[in-house]
């Protein structure tokens, strides 16, 4: 879907290579500036050198240079635009997102972090299924009765770096309010968990 994403809208090995050097530079920034601290829980994991206390996540590269990653190979087609170095890694990770109505809210006495206001699920053709934040974006606007001029920030995950520039590139997204911290190309794509994490992710940052 990602190299099938990249012939139709044009986008190209370079557009790729400099996006995936952009978001690691983006992650180092928020690392070091503590911006994940919040959204994040230290664990304690066993090595081979003892017990280690982990504070952040590990597969970021911002030691990644434009010249190292125009060396890679494409992975998915000869010539083609994915590589390892501008696609979301492989990594575990587990998130939670805890949603409660306003009656349980003040029943318990919570004070909420942030508020839905509309949410939408859309499908679209499997070859192109990256594109998919598209048609969700576009009517969950629509639903809420606002446009993404009234963003102030913006979060679509980066499976691959061709499919995150499609839809920046379809939907006219801000590249200097969307994904501004970095995104899955640095932090990883823990499957299951990315949706709460750059959900959490967006609430703190907007604070």
């Amino acid at each position: 879907t990602a190299e099938n994403l990249a012939a139709k809208y044009n986008i190209t090995r370079e557009d790729c290579d400099r996006y995936a050097f952009k978001t690691q530079q983006r992650c180092k920034a928020a690392q070091d500036a503590g911006y994940f601290n919040a959204e994040m829980a230290p664990m304690e994991v066993k090595t081979k050198k003892g017990k280690e206390n982990l504070q952040k996540d590990e597969h970021p590269k911002p030691q990644t240079t434009l010249e190292q990653l125009a060396k890679l190979p494409s992975i998915f087609k000869k010539d083609g635009t994915v590589t390892a170095g501008n696609a979301s890694g492989v990594c575990d990770g587990a998130g939670a997102v805890i949603i409660a109505s306003e009656s349980a809210l003040k029943k318990h006495n919570l004070t909420p972090l942030a508020r839905i206001v509309a949410y939408h699920s859309s499908g679209c053709d499997p070859s192109i299924m990256g594109i998919g934040p598209v048609p969700a974006i576009t009517e969950v606007l629509k639903k809420a009765g606002l446009t993404l001029k009234d963003m102030d920030l913006v979060e679509v995950n980066e499976a691959f770096a061709p499919q995150y520039l499609a839809v920046e590139k379809v939907l006219g997204l801000d590249p200097e309010k969307t994904n501004v911290n970095g995104g899955a190309i640095a932090i990883g794509h823990p499957l299951a968990a990315s949706g709460s994490r750059i959900t959490a992710h967006l609430v703190h940052e907007l604070r």
